[in-house]
Formats: structure tokens, C-alpha cells, sequence
């Protein structure tokens, strides 16, 4: 059985964070495991409360995990403070954890802060230098390269800009853009990848961006290239945005287990 770790915020709505990763990993047959980073009071409408769980509490859980479950896949979401995401890069470091992909989880959709100023630093310095692939969504793109992204080659221009700070590749998330297309751009550090899916007119969004970081880490769980974890991943998320919950009264969240339910078999 292949296993993955999930560090991130939990969402009480249980749309996104935690509760979307650990969807996901079961989606795609993986032993999911998680250390929790913050805990929010959330639902579709939005965040009403954010409390950041200790950096040494952090620390041990993660510890905990690695001590006793083989793990074939790290994912990082929301780590809220300065402090977690040094604690976590430590981790990652120490612990040799493998295929790490963040996710630099900075806003909720709804709007609130997630990740503090100092917090973007410590991500920027100590975290994607030990990341297998970062994936941020356009505003993210746009804080972590200091560029304006307006077009693919903007999009191609910060995405080398933010693989010289350290990550082996960058995964640029469409789904802010305009058109009839979402444009998800991988670039491997020689290499750019386009892919591409028809945009869905819809409000169940809610988690995309933790579900498809959390996607990519499943397939490379599984022993596949980053190319063609990306590829999985955008299917993935495409099909959940597609069959999305109509639960609640704001962004609903996608169905993770789509596939399950038109009784086709898990992407392995």
C-alpha cells in the first residue's frame, strides 16, 4: 500500500484542507495520513476563526507519522505562520521526507488571510528549496516571483522566476485565468508543459487548489513522472469540479470520489 503525508489546515466544512487531501489520497488508493497545522471554523460561505496548532506540535506529529508509516509522498497546504513552515522545512529536511509538493496555501477563496507576511518569507527561504514541485494559483504566482500575470508567457516568465528559488519544478494553476481553457503550466526546469481542460461555469470550486496539489502527490506516490501526475491530477480535479455538491450556501465543494460514483475505476 503506497502512503502519503498531508501537513496542512483543517476545514471544518471539510471541502478543503485536510479533509480534501485525505479525500483525494483515498481517491487514488493511498494511505493517507496528516499532521495538522492550524484549525479553521469554516463552512462554503467562508473563515470565521484561525487558530495555528504549536510548530513543536507540528513537529511530532509529523515525526510520529514518519517514525512508523513509510511514506511515498509529502504534501503541504496551509501552514498559517512563519514558525510551522521552518518547523515543517526542518522536517522535511531531517526526516528525508520524499516527493514533497506545497501548495503555498496564502488566501482563502472567500478572502482571509492564511499565511502571514513573515510566513511568505519563511516559504519563499526554507520550504520550496525543499520541494520536488510548488504549486500556486496566480495570485500565489504572482507573490512568490514579484511578477504580473496577465498571459501564458507572463505565466512562463514567473514560473522560471520562482524555480530559482529552489524548487525542481513549478506547476502554475490555471483555474484564475480568463478564456474558455484553464491552463495548468508545468515547467521542470528545462522543460514547459501545457494542459489543458474546458473551464466549467460553476460555484462548487471550493478545495481545487488543495485537490490538486494533493492529486499530484497520490500519482507520485504511485511512481509516476511529475508530467504525467500533473496530467492525472487536472483530470482528476476536472471530473470533481464537474459532478460538485450542491452542499451549502457558498462555493461548494467538489466530489472527490466522482469516479466511485459513475462506478469507473480509481486513477492508480
Amino acid at each position: 500500500m503506497r502512503s502519503a503525508l498531508t501537513i496542512a489546515g483543517s476545514d471544518s466544512g471539510g471541502g478543503a484542507g485536510i479533509q480534501a487531501d485525505l479525500k483525494t489520497f483515498a481517491a487514488f488508493g493511498v494511505y493517507g495520513t496528516s499532521a495538522v497545522a492550524a484549525i479553521t471554523a469554516q463552512n462554503t460561505m467562508g473563515v470565521t476563526a484561525v487558530m495555528a496548532v504549536s510548530a513543536d506540535l507540528v513537529t511530532a506529529q509529523i515525526a510520529a507519522v514518519a517514525s512508523d508509516i513509510e511514506l511515498h509522498a509529502t504534501k503541504t497546504g496551509m501552514l498559517a505562520t512563519a514558525a510551522i513552515v521552518e518547523a515543517v522545512a526542518a522536517a522535511i529536511e531531517e526526516l528525508d521526507l520524499p516527493n514533497v509538493v506545497v501548495d503555498p496555501v496564502m488566501v482563502a477563496k472567500s478572502g482571509e488571510r492564511l499565511l502571514d507576511n513573515e510566513g511568505i518569507q519563511a516559504l519563499r527561504m526554507e520550504l520550496l528549496p525543499r520541494a520536488l514541485v510548488v504549486t500556486p494559483n496566480i495570485p500565489e504566482a504572482e507573490v512568490l516571483s514579484g511578477l504580473r500575470i496577465s498571459s501564458l508567457d507572463s505565466a512562463r516568465d514567473a514560473a522560471r522566476r520562482i524555480q530559482e528559488l529552489g524548487p525542481a519544478a513549478v506547476v502554475i494553476k490555471g483555474g484564475h485565468g480568463t478564456g474558455d481553457e484553464i491552463i495548468d503550466l508545468l515547467f521542470d526546469g528545462e522543460q514547459f508543459h501545457e494542459y489543458r481542460t474546458p473551464r466549467l461555469a460553476t460555484r462548487h470550486t471550493h478545495g481545487t487548489g488543495c485537490t490538486f496539489a494533493s492529486a499530484i502527490a497520490a500519482s507520485l506516490a504511485h511512481g509516476h513522472p511529475l508530467t504525467e501526475a500533473t496530467r492525472r491530477a487536472q483530470a482528476y480535479v476536472a471530473g470533481a469540479i464537474r459532478h460538485g455538491l450542491a452542499i451549502g450556501h457558498g462555493h461548494g465543494p467538489l466530489d472527490h470520489f466522482w469516479q466511485t460514483r459513475a462506478r469507473e475505476s480509481p486513477p492508480m
